[in-house]
Formats: C-alpha cells, structure tokens, sequence
C-alpha cells in the first residue's frame, strides 16, 4: 500500500458560534489529525458516515484540480488518524477536510491559497449536511494555530477581520468534558433569540479577551440548545476555581480553561466530573498558539 499524499491539521473550540450574529470565531487545540490519500483501501476502517470525504473530493474534482497521476477517483482511498472526539463540537469534520486537501495537495504537486482551501472545505460540510452555517470559520481555525474572528457572509477571501497568535500551551491547561452523542440539533432560530449572549462574545473578541469569549458563548449556546445539564456543568467549573468554561460548538463538548500552574484545581476538575458525570469522558490537552509544519512545504 503506497501513500500519495499526507496532510495535517487539528481541532478547535469555540469562541463565537457563527450562526447567532454572521461572525464566526475558534481557537486551536492541540487536537491533531492526520490523514492519507493511498492507493490502496486502509486496513483500519476509515469511518465516514456523514461521508464528507467523498464531498470533498467531489468539490476537488469539480474545480478542475488534478487526480494523482495514473489514477482513477474510484482508484484513491483514504487512511485518517485523528484525536479529535467526534460530533462534539471540536471542528473534527472540518479538520478532516483540511489534511485531506493537503493530501491531495502533496499528491498532486497542487498549491492551495488558505482561502481556497477553505472554500472547498466548506462546500464539503455544506454538501455533507454536517455544518448549519457551512463552517468556514471551522475550516480556518484548522488551518494554523492561534484563533481568528470570521465574517461568515463576506466572500471568503475578505472574511477574516482578526488572526490573533492564541493562547501559551504553557500558560493554560484546557479540559474536554465529552457527554456522549449529541441529542438536540439546534436551527438557527435557536441561536438568533440569544443574540446578547453571542454579542458579549463579540465585543470579548475585539477587545482581544478570549477566553471571556469562550465563557460568553458558552452561556448563549446552553441557553439556544436548551442544555440545562451543560450549564450546570460549567457553572460547576466556576465553582471549582476555572478561568472560563463553555459548550463548544453546537455541543455537546464542555471546555474548560484552567491556569496550567495550578495543578491542584486541574485534578480536583477533573475529580469532581468524574465522580458526579461517571459517563463523561475527560480529555486534557492545550491550546495551539506555536507555528506548525504546513504539510505542503
């Protein structure tokens, strides 16, 4: 089995979900996926149920972008090895769609401007049904570390209006609480009622406060999802001496940040979901704020 192409990217959490007001923002997580274009079927199953990666290479086709040579479509496949938990609101679809295009990329000797990739990312989740606003700032949070703001209804070349460094790995440990499958799929009705919410978010992000962001968006999403757990569960974090908490996404994933030179209040976080969320699953990892290897370099 040859590989023809390898890409990376990773996951994200979000600061503004794009649906309530037309601005989108995310910051990167040390949540890495790597994916390869071979020639062969991959002996791990790769498990596409929303089948994204065929609308990707559907929308790679369709903008006259080259196959590898030698090879039919029906001929590529897929290998995809990712940390990024699964419909929790951690940008995994998204992710997956940037390491492929750099795959095809690499396969193909092809260079991609990030707004392109983006477009094509996004006309994937659209196609796949997995995205209300067709992610595009999703697609560009997966693109590089630190965290953007995303004018979601301007073209895409002019949509990002902030590309800010992040947030030190070193400065912040960032806990994933991971509930199970997602139970409630919201309109954009559900978002568009808690608008006052998303537009503290907003000012946060101008006046470059992150992780207020984080915990303002947070508090809009519970209330659109209706998701009288989730926000149990992040006032719980608050009283437990974290810096911010907030569903990520359109849930069901709890964040939680926690200054990483407190030891102490990350176990006893981590204790206290364990204990009462016995069900949950607890992830530790960082933000991405450090430049990463562009796959296509």
């Amino acid at each position: 089995m040859a590989v023809l192409g390898k890409g990376n990217a990773h996951g994200a959490c979000s600061l503004l979900h794009a649906a309530a007001l037309g601005y989108g923002a995310n910051i990167a997580l040390d949540l890495p996926v790597t994916v390869r274009l071979l020639d062969r079927p991959s002996k791990r199953e790769v498990k596409d149920e929303d089948g994204v990666l065929e609308a990707l290479l559907t929308a790679w086709v369709e903008a006259n972008h080259p196959l590898p040579e030698g090879f039919e479509r029906e001929e590529l496949h897929w290998g995809v090895n990712s940390k990024i938990p699964k419909k929790q609101g951690l940008k995994s679809s998204a992710a997956v769609c940037i390491a492929a295009l750099r795959a095809l990329c690499r396969a193909t000797d092809t260079h991609l401007e990030p707004h392109e990739m983006v477009s094509l990312a996004t006309q994937a989740q659209t196609e796949a049904k997995v995205s209300l606003t067709g992610s595009i700032d999703d697609a560009w949070s997966c693109l590089s570390p630190g965290w953007k703001l995303i004018d979601v209804q301007a073209p895409i070349t002019e949509g990002v209006l902030m590309d800010e460094p992040g947030l030190s790995a070193e400065d912040w440990t960032v806990l994933l609480v991971l509930r199970g499958p997602r139970t409630h799929r919201p309109t954009l009705e559900d978002f568009a009622s808690q608008a006052t919410a998303f537009q503290q978010a907003l000012v946060a992000l101008q006046d470059g406060n992150p992780l207020v962001a984080l915990t303002w968006n947070g508090r809009g999403v519970v209330a659109a999802l209706r998701d009288v757990e989730g926000r149990k569960m992040a006032n719980d974090s608050f009283m437990n001496s974290a810096r911010a908490a907030g569903i990520s996404g359109s849930g069901p994933a709890l964040v939680i940040v926690i200054p990483a030179q407190q030891t102490p209040t990350v176990e006893r976080i981590k204790s206290w979901y364990s204990t009462r969320y016995p069900n949950a699953e607890i992830i530790e990892t960082s933000f991405l704020s450090d430049e990463i290897e562009d796959e296509l370099e």
